[in-house]
């Protein structure tokens, strides 16, 4: 089956294409270019509307009332994916807070068994914790937090090996041995909430750690005598690290500090919750964000388009940089650039239709176009 976009803006990942085409057949870009048409293609006009690469989003903890990171279930993934498809994204990693054994051994199966039912969108398991610094748990759960031995994460390994993506640890709370470790089993080690000195975090950077978790939030802060984390994170020149664009968990100026030092190193996630009435994380909505019952910052409200015009209206970044952190560059933190984050010929047709105002009008996947 062919279907050729057509009356658009295409933004390709790297450039716009003005008045522009994009002829895909069986769910593959073959061709993006302008002046050309095919008789045997069914025509989708864009009313001069823009195109762009889906979204992808690595850290977000369930969507529409159901709260994956607590309650791990394929009906809670499902869920989260139809929340994230509201919001332009068609890839996630699921992520489940510092939590009890057997929850992450749950969230492991439920993985497992969505992507063996074929079902959209997860690309594995995100594990921000236990591994973590009780000194910047933020709204994690203190008595699962704990500095691991190697036996215990070889033993959650073998459970989770191929489903787990990345794990969010403190590298001064686990050995470089665990850290190889996990590296060497294909794991994106991230570091975050932790308490790391600037050395402790270069010294992480420097024994492999290639990023970190939701700049500025739950890490040591740079201080002029004391560079933290944040520092670290700064001064790396490879380091890549995720950010949280509602302007509660990062102010918008801080954003714009940070994307002049970091450029192309620095990608959105939205760290998104839901209401939970049960277990330990119990997420209301307060205004645009969630907080747990003591009053801490616990989640955001974001979908990744919501993100995506936060960084363009309030923090300065142009809309191509804005969309490339959405796509491009968490495509390229899983190894996925080679076929997700762009729209050239031999990606994936997985598209976004937006209008001038970045307002959703279409998403297109798996050969069908939803309208909005």
């Amino acid at each position: 089956m062919k279907v050729l976009f057509h009356n658009g803006k295409i933004f390709t990942g790297q450039r716009w294409w003005r008045d522009a085409s994009v002829l895909i057949e069986d769910s593959i870009i073959k061709k993006v270019s302008t002046h050309f048409t095919d008789k045997e293609a069914s025509s989708i006009d864009l009313e001069g509307g823009l195109l762009v690469p889906a979204f992808i989003d690595l850290q977000l903890y369930g969507g529409n009332g159901k709260l994956f990171g607590e309650h791990p279930s394929v009906e809670a993934l499902t869920a989260t994916y139809d929340y994230c498809f509201q919001g332009g994204t068609l890839h996630f990693l699921p992520t489940v807070a510092t939590n009890a054994p057997e929850v992450m051994v749950a969230a492991i199966e439920a993985v497992r068994s969505y992507q063996q039912q074929q079902l959209p969108g997860v690309l594995g398991l995100h594990l921000e914790g236990p591994y973590i610094n009780a000194a910047k748990k933020g709204a994690h759960i203190e008595q699962f937090i704990h500095a691991p031995d190697l036996d215990e994460v070889k033993k959650l390994m073998e459970v989770g090996r191929g489903i787990i993506k990345m794990i969010t640890l403190a590298p001064e709370n686990c050995s470089q041995e665990i850290i190889h470790y996990l590296l060497g089993e294909g794991v994106l080690v991230s570091a975050g909430h932790t308490n790391a000195t600037y050395e402790q975090a270069m010294e992480g950077f420097g024994v492999g750690i290639p990023m970190a978790t939701h700049l500025y939030n739950a890490m040591s802060p740079l201080q002029h005598r004391s560079p933290g984390m944040v520092g670290a994170i700064f001064n790396h020149s490879k380091v890549v690290c995720s950010l949280v664009a509602d302007g509660y968990h990062v102010d918008y100026a801080a954003i714009m500090v940070a994307k002049k030092i970091m450029g192309e190193r620095l990608f959105l996630i939205t760290d998104a919750v839901t209401e939970n009435k049960e277990g330990f994380y119990q997420h209301r909505l307060n205004g645009e964000k969630y907080i747990v019952a003591d009053g801490t910052l616990s989640g955001s409200a974001l979908t990744m388009l919501k993100a995506v015009k936060n960084c363009v209206q309030h923090a300065g970044i142009s809309i191509e940089e804005a969309l490339r952190m959405a796509s491009m560059y968490p495509a390229r933190v899983m190894k996925l650039d080679d076929k997700l984050g762009k729209i050239e010929a031999r990606y994936k047709a997985e598209l976004v239709w937006l209008s001038d105002l970045l307002e959703l009008r279409g998403i297109y996947t798996n050969g069908s176009l939803l309208r909005f």
